[in-house]
């Protein structure tokens, strides 16, 4: 029987740099892009004289990629271990031959290698199983470790799906001719394919280039692959739940072990310790998140250096995590739209590197804007959970409210108003609205001071231009800036307006909105019903 996981991509809506250093917290809110993983038996059965029980043929590494994006996976060299005492793997990657070796010790099993040719790796999937399967093998007893072992003999099939949300198709819908609205990016089948560079000038092999949206790739397709790997072993019991029965959740134990086995493949397959708010919100969705200490990785950081994989699996699985997140989504009736304009890609790991630079050459400096946006980011915060209260506990004038403005310019919302209740909740949004142009502010400051374009001038007119359109409550650049992507708020119906004016402007209204819930179980292959933003099969070597 095949599982299917899914975890969403995430939007950074405040606490850019600061999330990095606790205890400074960060507004998350996840999406309806969702990676998926597949997980089914590589073989329904194994026979008596089946290639895996074989003890005395050389066995060979199987890490093709089929043309449907399976993952013929990593484990199955070890299936071929697992049934005997010695055998040689045809492989070329040290994170691939450390993995068999660390997963070998804990069966008691030995191999050796020899080189062979295996350029293309993706150091996500690779540890996402690592770890899924060490953390199986940690949690079971006796029986169920056998049980494990011939689990494994048959094989894994993993096959692995991202929305097409999750990269930019702006160049192939200039090519088809048509115009930059979400209709267009909905117009493209399902499983588009990505565009990658195959060969430079002269002929030689170059990575893939693909452009992205932002929206946290490799935590959601990390999380995903753990998530569908821990089910199917049977190490957790993850929910299937719709949005409402999400917010109403009283348990997250499950949640808790994908959160620690996906965070640590993730940070250690990227080779730093990141802050983990994208992998937190795939996990558990929108929120606000406060990091966890970098120490308790370390363990893990030293199992790329060969400590055994047992002991850093259990390390990791009982190490403290100190983490905090609450509860947080955008209020009722409010929209989140990401829009593409197209100006550039900016790279988030120089801009931090440049950002951690400027504060330690002016220290007083950046810990007083530090200050100041912490604080407008706390009282952004404050206000919105403050409508969502107001609309909780006073439905029938908050949505009659929010529907009057969304048809108006924010200089007019106080004229929609007709009684004290109301009043208040227009200040509310002007409070929200005044929050994000401090925060918008203070960023630009921290630009300024430490030489790159977090919020460039280019951004800042568009930005300013859409918080002036009909219905925009704010608008600014998710988390580091750049000139990757804008978002903006929207009241009621008003999105369609707003990417129809942004079309005007040469930016590509994307089809995500917020989606609070984090990792699920799926009832069926996405590929076989109809999903709200189309899939794309993103091949994975």
């Amino acid at each position: 029987m095949a599982i299917v996981a899914s975890a969403p991509g995430k939007v950074l809506m405040t606490g850019g740099y600061l999330v990095l250093e606790r205890p400074n917290a960060g507004v998350v809110l996840s999406t309806n892009a969702r990676f998926y993983a597949i997980v089914k038996p590589l073989y329904e059965e194994l026979k008596p004289d089946s290639w895996a029980w074989k003890n005395n043929e050389k066995c060979s590494s199987c890490f093709a990629i089929n043309n449907s994006v399976s993952l013929r996976s990593i484990l199955l060299v070890l299936f071929a271990l697992l049934g005997m005492d010695r055998c040689e793997i045809n492989f070329s990657s040290d994170v691939k031959r450390n993995f068999l070796q660390n997963v070998a010790k804990a069966f008691n099993a030995s191999m050796c290698f020899f080189e062979a040719s295996c350029e293309s790796r993706n150091p996500f999937v690779e540890y996402a199983v690592q770890y899924s399967v060490a953390a199986a093998y940690a949690t079971f007893d006796k029986s169920k470790k056998d049980w494990l072992h011939k689990c494994l003999l048959q094989g894994l099939d993993v096959t692995i799906l991202g929305c097409n949300d999750f990269y930019s198709y702006r160049n192939q819908i200039e090519a088809r001719g048509l115009p930059l609205t979400p209709e267009s990016l909905a117009s493209l089948p399902q499983f588009t394919s990505i565009s990658f560079n195959i060969e430079d000038a002269n002929g030689g092999n170059r990575k893939p280039e693909v452009a992205k949206t932002g929206l946290g790739s490799s935590a959601a397709m990390t999380t995903a692959v753990v998530a569908a790997l821990l089910q199917y072993f049977g190490v957790v019991n993850l929910p299937s739940l719709s949005e409402d029965q999400y917010q109403e959740m009283e348990t997250t134990v499950d949640l808790d072990v994908v959160h620690v086995i996906a965070q640590t493949a993730h940070c250690i397959a990227q080779g730093k310790v990141g802050s983990g708010f994208d992998v937190s919100s795939a996990v558990y969705g929108s929120q606000r998140y406060v990091r966890f200490s970098p120490e308790v990785l370390s363990s893990a950081q030293d199992a790329v250096h060969g400590k055994e994989l047992e002991e850093v699996i259990g390390d990791v699985m009982n190490g403290k995590w100190d983490h905090q997140r609450s509860k947080f989504s955008l209020p009722p009736l409010m929209n989140l739209l990401l829009g593409e304009p197209g100006t550039g890609g900016s790279s988030t790991v120089s801009m931090v590197g440049a950002v951690k630079k400027w504060q330690n050459s002016q220290p007083q400096k950046a810990l007083e804007i530090w200050r100041k946006l912490s604080e407008a980011n706390s009282a952004l915060e404050m206000r919105l959970n403050s409508l969502s209260t107001v609309a909780k506990e006073h439905w029938d004038l908050y949505k009659s409210i929010i529907f009057n403005c969304s048809m108006h310019r924010s200089e007019k919302w106080m004229e929609q108003t007709s009684n004290p209740r109301e009043e208040e909740v227009v200040k509310a949004l002007f409070w929200a609205r005044d929050a994000m142009l401090e925060i918008r502010h203070h960023m630009r400051l921290m630009g300024e001071a430490a030489g790159i374009p977090i919020e460039p001038e280019s951004q800042t007119q568009l930005l300013d231009a859409t918080m002036n359109m009909e219905g925009v409550l704010l608008a600014s650049v998710p988390g580091a800036g750049g000139f990757d992507a804008v978002f903006a708020v929207t009241l009621g119906n008003s999105s369609s307006e707003v990417s129809k004016v942004w079309s005007s402007l040469n930016v590509l209204a994307l089809l995500v909105r917020e989606d609070p819930r984090g990792v699920s179980l799926e009832s069926s292959d996405p590929r076989t019903k109809e999903v709200t933003s189309a899939i794309s099969s993103v091949q994975i070597k």
